[in-house]
């Protein structure tokens, strides 16, 4: 068993369950309904990969185990993701990354890994020379499954330093301020081996992971 973390590109969601490679709620314009996996189209998911990646560059984080996915995490300036635009706590400056969605596999979820892709992902915008980074929490207030919400939890996001800098009572915009934030000195594919997860079943599809770590 080796586990290792890897960039989220255009040829990454080929390795993603069909409801997380397809979809396209933050790619798409215009207002939409808040749930994972209601709005797909893999032509557009492959064109917006493609364009990050020759524009911006690596656009997330997967973390596997051999071949299959544990999870993932996506980012890229908010340009980039039109529905951003639609949320009450838009971010003003639309050059800033944005964590779009941390996804986990159901079986993985609780164990740690999404602190570590959420510290692979600013480790690499740091490196990258970023500023600052922002993120949609989702309070719980809207009903519905948490494990449905394209967005982080509040919660896990102010446990990880982020503050509420737009606040709204459901969907408020977090950010965390990059320029003082050490880089973290743990090898983390060596943190990534040392998580204990429960025997799983193989091909296994990721949920949205937005409550725990």
């Amino acid at each position: 068993m080796s586990r290792k973390l890897r960039p989220l590109t255009f040829s990454a969601p080929d390795r993603l369950p069909l409801e997380c490679a397809e979809c396209v709620f933050w790619e798409s314009a215009g207002e939409r309904e808040r749930r994972c996996g209601k709005v797909c189209d893999s032509e557009l998911q492959s064109a917006w990969y493609r364009r990050v990646t020759d524009e911006w560059g690596e656009c997330g984080r997967v973390a596997f185990e051999d071949d299959e996915v544990l999870g993932f995490i996506k980012y890229a300036p908010s340009e980039y993701f039109p529905q951003a635009s639609t949320f009450a706590a838009a971010p003003e400056d639309r050059s800033v990354p944005l964590l779009a969605c941390l996804h986990i596999s159901p079986d993985a979820r609780h164990r740690g890994l999404g602190t570590v892709l959420l510290r692979a992902a600013l480790k690499d915008l740091v490196q990258r020379g970023e500023r600052r980074v922002v993120a949609f929490g989702y309070t719980g207030l809207a009903g519905g499954e948490r494990d449905a919400m394209p967005m982080l939890s509040v919660a896990f996001l102010e446990r990880n330093g982020f503050i509420i800098t737009r606040p709204d009572p459901v969907y408020p915009l977090l950010k965390l301020d990059l320029k003082s934030l050490a880089l973290w000195q743990d090898n983390l594919e060596t943190v990534l081996e040392s998580l204990r997860f429960p025997l799983r079943v193989p091909n296994r599809a990721p949920a949205s992971w937005t409550k725990g770590n």
